[in-house]
């Protein structure tokens, strides 16, 4: 069993000015766009000395900022992306009307990908990585993995699968059941840290929300970087730029990216925002609003 942990995220603020070469026209238009004032977030010495303990024991890092909206195109730009590389996506999410679940840091989602297939997620976080039982780190389809952001970071621990969009679709529809779309380890998971009395096949389906993801390689970084852009149903949306590291080469990985989004003239220093919470945040208002502003008590 994975334990939780009190590891919290801290929640940056603030922006900052680009130090990239004025010559650079790109990089004036991102800088100019963003119009930075006052320090990046950085790790206190205490979140790193907690974050070199934790990634001992993941399978990887992922390394995530969230752009500005006055940015957006600006940064699609000066990164080189072409936006016809984005491959549509739409996410759903599942949980009780009051979100028990995801106060109690689990995140249930399915994603529907162009090409007919679709991807399963069972998410708790934030874990301890120490506390993981051996054999939950077995399974192939178990990843422990720290999210680390300007200003903070969580580690969670997923068990992914894999099942066919139609069958999702159908899922998402309300013609079938959610629990047919996960494996019996995937449940096994569930039910061990879902509050009591929650099954699968009695959440609310929250979504879809749409989704644009693009796996680029730059001209000036080293390593691929994933690009995706969350579209909500209000019409605000979030546009996120991160790479992947192993945890010997975190560290090292972070300083490489971090210079190259300044260079870039991407924006250190905003507000972060994550894509699930904003998705929770949103259908949390919504079905309130649905339900004329009461919403009942998951027992």
């Amino acid at each position: 069993m994975a334990t939780r942990t009190a590891t919290k995220t801290t929640k940056p603020s603030g922006a900052t000015k680009s130090n990239t070469a004025s010559g650079a026209r790109k990089t004036r238009a991102v800088a100019k766009a963003a119009k930075p004032a006052g320090p990046a977030p950085t790790l206190s010495p205490e979140q790193v000395a907690e974050l070199i303990d934790v990634i001992k024991g993941v399978n990887s890092v992922e390394l995530k900022l969230s752009v500005p909206l006055v940015s957006h195109q600006a940064t699609i730009r000066a990164i080189g992306l072409d936006p016809v590389e984005a491959q549509p996506r739409q996410a759903f999410f599942f949980d009780t009307p009051d979100l028990a679940l995801n106060r109690a840091g689990l995140v249930i989602r399915v994603r529907r990908t162009q090409g007919g297939t679709a991807d399963t997620v069972i998410k708790l976080r934030p874990v301890d990585p120490a506390t993981i039982d051996a054999e939950l780190r077995r399974s192939a389809s178990f990843k422990v993995e720290v999210d680390v952001m300007p200003g903070g970071f969580v580690c969670s621990a997923s068990f992914k699968g894999v099942c066919p969009s139609k069958d999702a679709r159908d899922v998402t529809a309300g013609t079938a059941r959610l629990s047919s779309l996960f494996s019996k380890e995937q449940r096994a998971f569930f039910k061990a840290h879902a509050p009591a009395n929650i099954s699968l096949d009695a959440l609310t389906v929250l979504g879809p929300t749409f989704v644009l993801k693009a796996k680029h390689q730059p001209k000036d970084f080293d390593r691929r970087i994933v690009v995706e852009m969350w579209l909500y149903p209000d019409g605000s949306r979030i546009l996120e730029i991160s790479t992947k590291a192993l945890p010997n080469e975190a560290f090292q990985v972070a300083a490489t990216f971090k210079n190259y989004l300044a260079t870039m003239g991407v924006s250190l220093a905003a507000r972060q925002e994550t894509k699930t919470k904003a998705a929770m945040d949103f259908y949390k208002a919504k079905i309130k609003s649905d339900l004329g502003g009461v919403v009942p008590a998951t027992s």
